[in-house]
C-alpha cells in the first residue's frame, strides 16, 4: 500500500513537472486558427500584394506591429519600425537596390531611384543580454500588375505570409512558456526581401551586436505542397557545423507526432534563397524552413485557400522547439 502510494505520488509529480514545461506550454498556443487569421489578412486582395515601399506594404507592417503589441512583445528600439532606404540607378540602367552606405553614396552622385522601407523588430529579453537568437521572415511580396488580364494581385500567401504567421505564433509561444529564456530573442519581419534581401542585409549592417548573435531562424514559404503525394515534405536547411539542429527536428517529429517529412540539408554556409543568406555570410548558424517551389510561386495564384494549414502549424511547432532550445542556452 505504501509503495503504491509512493508510485502514485511520483507519477503525479512527474505529470505536474511535464505540465509546467515551458516547451509544452508554448506549443499549446500554436494553432491553425491563428495561422488562418494572419495569412488570411496579409494575403488578402486589400493589401495589393504588399510590395516593399508601397502604402500596402506599410499597412502590412502596421498589422504586424498591432499583433506584437497585443502579444505583449516589446520593440527592440524605441519604435517597432526600423526605417531604411535603398538606392539604385535610374530605371533605364541595369542595377540592383543597394543598402550599404558606400554603395548608396556612389549611386547618389547620379540620377537614381530611392526606396523607403521598414523592418519590424520585437524583442523578449533573456536573462543574458550578451547573447541573441533572431527569428525572422520577410513580409513583402511582389505587389500587383495592372497590365495583367484577370487576377492582377500577387497575394503571396505562401510567399511569405506563411512565414510571418510562424514568427508571430512563435512570439506568442514564448510569452506563453511562462519563463524568461536565457538568451534575448529578437522577432524580425524583413522588408524588401523580394528586391534583394534588403531588410535583413540592412539589419546586419546596422546592428551593433552581430558578434553576439548565436543563431538565426528563417521562414520563407512553409505552406504549400510541391508534391501532393508527399504533403509533409519540407526542405530543412541548416548549418552543417551544428548537427544538433538536425537532431532537434527529428526529436520534435517523434516526440510530438508532427506530420512532417523533412529533406535534411546540412550546408556549410546556407547562403542562397532567402534572408538566411544575410546571416550565413557572416558565419552565424542558421536554420531555414522551406517547402520548395510550386506552380503559384511568384504568381497571382498564391492564395490563402491553397495553403496546407496542418503543415504550417506543424512546421511552426517544430521551429518553436528549436527556437526555445536555442534561446534557453543550447549550443
Amino acid at each position: 500500500m505504501k509503495r503504491t502510494g509512493l508510485i502514485l505520488i511520483s507519477l503525479a509529480l512527474s505529470t505536474s513537472i511535464w505540465a509546467e514545461s515551458p516547451e509544452k506550454k508554448g506549443l499549446e498556443v500554436i494553432c491553425r486558427e491563428n495561422a488562418e487569421a494572419y495569412i488570411g489578412f496579409l494575403a488578402s486582395d486589400a493589401l495589393k500584394g504588399r510590395e516593399a515601399g508601397t502604402q500596402w506594404g506599410k499597412i502590412a507592417g502596421e498589422y504586424i506591429v498591432s499583433n506584437l503589441k497585443t502579444l505583449g512583445i516589446s520593440p527592440l528600439y524605441d519604435s517597432y519600425f526600423q526605417p531604411f532606404e535603398a538606392y539604385r540607378k535610374e530605371r533605364q540602367k541595369k542595377g540592383r537596390y543597394q543598402v550599404h552606405p558606400d554603395s548608396a553614396a556612389v549611386l547618389k552622385q547620379e540620377v537614381h531611384q530611392k526606396l523607403s522601407m521598414n523592418n519590424i523588430l520585437g524583442v523578449i529579453e533573456g536573462r543574458s543580454t550578451d547573447e541573441y537568437v533572431i527569428i525572422g521572415a520577410h513580409y513583402d511580396h511582389l505587389g500587383y500588375d495592372p497590365m495583367i488580364e484577370g487576377d492582377r494581385i500577387y497575394n503571396g500567401a505562401d510567399d511569405n505570409a506563411s512565414g510571418v504567421s510562424a514568427v508571430l505564433q512563435i512570439a506568442e509561444a514564448f510569452t506563453a512558456a511562462g519563463r524568461q529564456p536565457e538568451r534575448t530573442v529578437i522577432f524580425a519581419f524583413w522588408d524588401g526581401e523580394e528586391k534583394g534581401l534588403l531588410g535583413s542585409e540592412y539589419f546586419t549592417l546596422a546592428f551593433k551586436d552581430m558578434d553576439k548573435v548565436k543563431a538565426y531562424i528563417n521562414f520563407d514559404m512553409i505552406g504549400r505542397n510541391a508534391d501532393e503525394s508527399n504533403p509533409g515534405y519540407l526542405m530543412y536547411f541548416y548549418t552543417a557545423s551544428c548537427p544538433a539542429f538536425g537532431e532537434w527536428m527529428k526529436d520534435s517529429i517523434e516526440k510530438y507526432g508532427l506530420d512532417l517529412a523533412p529533406d535534411y540539408r546540412p550546408w556549410d554556409r546556407p547562403v542562397s534563397g532567402s534572408d538566411n543568406a544575410s546571416f550565413a555570410r557572416r558565419d552565424i548558424p542558421v536554420i531555414w524552413y522551406h517547402t520548395a517551389g510550386h506552380p503559384d510561386y511568384h504568381m497571382p495564384g498564391d492564395h490563402a485557400e491553397r495553403i496546407n494549414w496542418n503543415k504550417v502549424v506543424d512546421i511552426t511547432k517544430a521551429a518553436f522547439i528549436s527556437a526555445w532550445r536555442l534561446a534557453d542556452g543550447a549550443k
